[in-house]
């Protein structure tokens, strides 16, 4: 692990290896079993796991933690929202969860929406400090890399915890310009999280939003132009007034609104393999990080000359720029086979020196 590679790239200057992160193999049991020697799987005790974990990231040398804190699920909605469920991702499936709820019956309920009224003020002093002693946290953990606090449920993020996916469309597409005021609401909100993110010790956050599938924008992008961006500006301003570094996160297809983004100030983008790297490489490639974006279905599915084609693809793009932090797209989720994951660190660590 390296934090002068990882903060090297954060800053823009090239270093002699190109940095990497990863999500999830330091939960990948049978990963971290075989990269490690440790014995270790989802029942052992949380030291054997968090030592196995440590071991992990020191033997894929991870330069940089993808990090958040506020979100619905630690408390930060106090009031109703949404429980969505959530699918097998962990070894064993013990994240598995049937509980799906949603307290909003009809689209009427969703526009009509005050998230103030309902959470009340945040209060920025608790909220600071939270952010500060999950930074701590990140640190004790992760003590060689680069590490971050952040907030999970930005703007469209927010609007799905609260309403789910069923309701946020329907309402949305009752209403589209109504919807933009619940938009404004939450922004009016969730500002308050952002100044103590402002205010919090972290030099480098996490602003993390899912503002599109797969296929791109679930909404006219004229609606995201009049409702998402301006009212990131509004959050991001006391952030980057306070001068900190924001490196921002979607999943799915957002290369639609890539300048759009830039524009509200962000120092760095992370994407999953769907996101064009190559047009934010050749567009701000001198002036911005970038994280990503190895497709994880070539790990789980294809061959070694597949996996090497795919390292070398993101290799080929982002090498040339300072600060291009190479990691699989989304996750390397435990169904992916080991020899899969220990051959495309191989094929990282081959490509990766400048």
């Amino acid at each position: 692990m390296s934090f002068s590679d990882g903060i090297s790239a954060i800053n823009l200057e090239m270093s002699e290896r190109v940095p990497r992160t990863e999500y999830g193999p330091t939960d990948n049991w049978p990963l971290v079993r075989a990269v490690t020697g440790i014995d270790v799987n989802e029942a052992s005790d949380v030291s054997t796991r968090r030592k196995a974990s440590r071991a992990m990231e020191q033997a894929w040398n991870f330069d940089f933690r993808w990090n958040v804190w506020v979100g619905a699920g630690n408390g930060h909605f106090p009031g109703r929202y949404t429980k969505m469920g959530h699918a097998v991702f962990d070894e064993g499936g013990t994240d598995y969860s049937e509980e799906v709820d949603c307290p909003f019956a009809e689209p009427e309920e969703v526009l009509a929406f005050d998230p103030m009224e309902e959470y009340g003020p945040a209060d920025i002093a608790k909220i600071t400090k939270e952010f500060n002693d999950n930074y701590d946290n990140q640190i004790d953990l992760n003590p060689d890399a680069v590490n971050m606090t952040g907030i999970y449920t930005t703007c469209v993020s927010g609007l799905i915890e609260m309403f789910g996916w069923d309701m946020l469309l329907t309402a949305a597409g009752t209403d589209p310009k109504a919807f933009g005021e619940v938009t404004n609401r939450y922004t009016a909100w969730i500002s308050r999280h952002f100044q103590a993110l402002a205010e919090c010790k972290a030099p480098i956050v996490m602003v993390h939003d899912d503002i599109v599938w797969t296929e791109g924008a679930f909404m006219h992008p004229d609606w995201y132009k009049k409702f998402v961006f301006p009212n990131y500006k509004k959050m991001f301003a006391p952030v980057l007034e306070a001068g900190k570094k924001i490196m921002y996160t979607s999943d799915g297809t957002y290369h639609q609104f890539v300048d759009d983004i830039a524009d509200c100030g962000v120092h760095g983008f992370v994407m999953e393999p769907t996101t064009d790297m190559g047009y934010i490489a050749e567009k701000y490639g001198k002036t911005h990080c970038f994280v990503g974006n190895a497709d994880t279905r070539i790990l789980l599915l294809g061959s070694k000359e597949d996996i090497y084609n795919e390292v070398k693809r993101c290799m080929d793009i982002g090498k040339k720029c300072p600060g291009f932090f190479m990691a699989v797209g989304n996750h390397i989720p435990p169904n992916t086979p080991v020899e899969n994951a220990i051959y495309y660190n191989e094929c990282y660590e081959k490509l990766g020196r400048r």
